[in-house]
């Protein structure tokens, strides 16, 4: 019997685990697999048992791009009237923990997008990241154009976005694009020791310093300052902080109850 599920969700301790799954595609990201992926994120960002995320693919791709043949002969109208991308693609925006792409191979196009649209990007040394668009007439309308030039600056993203240039993992690296360069062989269980390890942190904290980084990502410093300075206030509503710094005090491990 034929599985055509297009992931598969998994837990591992407080992580939960997303494998995308559309091997025959390169995991190319249609809208039934934005659909689950979108449903699986949800999923976990509810779960009080998990406190982080993983998003990975296959050793040859983590998506090669939006998945093309569904795409060749829409019109305007029907992106318009379907809310095309905004649909779907963007439901990883509403997750408030922490989310990490584990990338090896390729990440085209809307696969390149999708990690960008990640908290963390762990990257294989096969890993390689484009955006294509250009190619097909088209633009990375998935946040590339808004995303990329915040992570690595207006000029570089310009020539990836332009030139449809290919990055490397180790250029990737320099660029800002990725979090982390890793063996290939060790990419999976390096990052969910990662996730593990943000995973064992209070959630309220995390969730805290995600909401103000990215509050600096779309501010201006002084509207970033005041964000911030209002989430470390509300920290000392936290009984996991105060948990958190008598145990330094007293030299010990904190015991999070994540509240």
């Amino acid at each position: 019997m034929t599985d055509d599920r297009p992931l598969r969700v998994e837990t591992q301790g407080r992580v939960g685990l997303i494998t995308l799954h559309r091997p025959q595609q390169l995991n190319a990201l249609n809208d039934a697999l934005m659909d689950a992926l979108g449903e699986a994120l949800l999923a976990f960002d509810a779960d009080p048992g998990i406190g982080a995320i993983v998003i990975t693919g296959s050793e040859k791709a983590f998506a090669a791009g939006a998945d093309i043949e569904a795409m060749a002969d829409l019109t305007f109208m029907d992106v318009t009237q379907g809310q095309f991308i905004t649909r779907n693609w963007e439901t990883i925006r509403s997750v408030r923990k922490p989310v990490i792409a584990a990338v090896a191979g390729y990440a085209m196009g809307g696969g390149c997008e999708l990690a960008l649209a990640c908290d963390v990007i762990v990257a294989a040394e096969s890993a390689r990241f484009a955006l294509p668009e250009i190619k097909l007439a088209m633009l990375p309308g998935a946040g590339g154009t808004q995303r990329l030039p915040r992570a690595i600056g207006k000029a570089k993203a310009m020539d990836m976005c332009l030139s449809a240039r290919m990055l490397d993992a180790q250029e990737a690296d320099r660029y800002g694009l990725v979090s982390r360069v890793v063996p290939d062989a060790e990419l999976l269980e390096r990052t969910l020791v990662l996730a593990t390890q943000i995973a064992a942190f209070s959630l309220p904290a995390l969730v805290a310093i995600k909401e103000s980084v990215n509050r600096a990502w779309e501010s201006p410093l002084t509207e970033g300052i005041l964000f911030e300075r209002r989430a470390l206030y509300g920290r000392f509503a936290s009984s996991d902080a105060h948990e958190g710094m008598h145990a330094f005090l007293d030299k010990r491990k904190p015991a999070f109850a994540h509240r």
